[in-house]
């Protein structure tokens, strides 16, 4: 069949079907279907991949290479102390404290990633059916069986 008349000119239309510039290769379109099933990244896939983390670690070192190259590099004593927000330091930063800090820390951070992945589930909810729903009441029966644990134990006790 004859082509249809466009009123773009003949190398701004897109080419037709088998047709790549001005040369006809009867069954290209077969085979680029053929490749394209078992299509398989090629390392020129990843140059842009390579470049914009070249870019990135050019911003980083690049910054503290001006920032150690333009900054101040007066010391002294007053210069050279420790800064706690504006107050003044007294005893020894050593001192021990309750290890209640840092498990209070733990179990939030471990309680709150937990809860992060509910929120992909209740997006999902509908499409991931009734296995989607059993699988997130294992889920919150195992974080529930941790918090019960925590508290029997007694580690959110305050003294």
């Amino acid at each position: 069949p004859a082509p249809h008349p466009s009123p773009l000119p003949q190398d701004a239309r897109p080419p037709e079907a088998g047709t790549y510039g001005r040369i006809h290769l009867p069954d290209a379109d077969k085979h680029l279907r053929r490749a394209s099933a078992f299509a398989v990244s090629t390392p020129h896939d990843y140059v842009p991949i390579a470049i914009q983390t070249f870019i990135a670690l050019g911003f980083v070192f690049g910054g503290l290479v001006f920032a150690a190259w333009l900054g101040p590099k007066k010391a002294g004593k007053v210069k050279d102390e420790n800064f706690e927000c504006g107050i003044e330091q007294y005893g020894n930063a050593r001192s021990p404290f309750s290890i209640k800090y840092f498990l209070i820390a733990i179990l939030f951070v471990l309680f709150d990633v937990e809860v992060i992945f509910l929120y992909p589930w209740a997006v999902n909810f509908k499409a991931l059916g009734l296995l989607g729903f059993v699988e997130m009441v294992l889920f919150i029966a195992f974080v529930l069986a941790g918090f019960f644990y925590v508290i029997k134990k007694g580690a959110l006790k305050w003294e």
